[in-house]
């Protein structure tokens, strides 16, 4: 088949959950039915402009981002990361209750992240200092010598903080199900409205068999990250705690959004809007 001129691109994050569902693509794995993509990876934060500034065609966002994004683009009905009672931690390098975080400086990994938002709504009163997630060290740095009082920590050093010596003093996925009995949706896949309804309707069918592929090869694909992936974090390198990573964001809700992630979203920015976080109503739009 004649592959189209123009390459659609499609940006992701550092983390290796999004290189999992990616992959199939990016190896060739698949028929692309003749479309060519252009691969482009970068931190939660900037994914996030890029997004604002619809500057790609297709991008992982944080879900927070798409109130801002909602006019030029709809959600993707695949390739959520969904925190089912588990999420982001907020750690801290001595023992903190959540109420002493109140007037905290605290490090986010972006103001447009879901993290960020949820961790507003917890705790309205703090001084934010912004650490992108990439490099992974540089946050837990800020907390080895004192720069901030805690962290919001979103990427697979929540799996290692221990190791490291620092203290949970709350997830955020817990809180969120507490509150709400949902799960909560922490990021997505987006792609612009502009592409047109052909183009979006397979364009999202390739993406879906990419993590459907991902899925159905999983060893395979570990064996992929833990070979050609420079790890992030030291300490991941180590099959097991990777397989429990994509475990927790790379699973079957991964593939299709269940009901109550799709009603997480909305809770989600009704919360915000009310808090003053999201600054007007959001329309929640899936493509096919």
């Amino acid at each position: 088949m004649k592959k189209n001129s123009k390459p659609i691109t499609l940006a992701y994050s550092v983390d290796s959950d999004d290189l999992f569902m990616f992959y199939a693509l990016l190896e060739g794995k698949i028929d692309t039915k003749g479309l060519i993509f252009e691969h482009q990876r970068h931190d939660t934060m900037a994914l996030n402009e890029l997004a604002i500034n619809n500057a790609v065609d297709i991008t992982a966002v944080s879900i927070r981002a798409y109130a801002d994004i909602c006019d030029n683009y709809l959600l993707l009905p695949h390739g959520g990361s969904i925190g089912v009672n588990y999420g982001p931690l907020v750690l801290s390098r001595t023992p903190l209750t959540p109420a002493e975080l109140t007037g905290k400086k605290i490090s986010i990994p972006g103001f447009s992240t879901t993290a960020c938002l949820v961790f507003k709504l917890i705790c309205p009163d703090f001084t934010p200092q912004v650490i992108p997630i990439s490099p992974f060290e540089k946050t837990f740095e800020a907390l080895r010598q004192g720069e901030v009082d805690a962290a919001v920590v979103i990427h697979e050093g929540n799996l290692t903080y221990r190791e490291r010596g620092f203290h949970k003093v709350l997830d955020l996925g817990e809180w969120w199900w507490q509150e709400t009995g949902l799960p909560l949706p922490l990021g997505g896949n987006v792609i612009r409205k502009d592409l047109g309804a052909e183009k979006i309707k397979t364009v999202s069918a390739l993406l879906r068999q990419s993590i459907a592929y991902a899925l159905e090869h999983r060893d395979e694909v570990i064996d992929y990250l833990l070979a050609r992936e420079i790890r992030k974090d030291p300490a991941l390198n180590n099959r097991q705690l990777l397989d429990r990573y994509l475990n927790l964001y790379a699973n079957q809700d991964t593939l299709e959004y269940p009901e109550a992630a799709r009603t997480g979203i909305i809770e989600l920015f009704n919360r915000g809007l009310k808090a003053g976080i999201i600054d007007k109503p959001v329309s929640v739009e899936f493509a096919p």
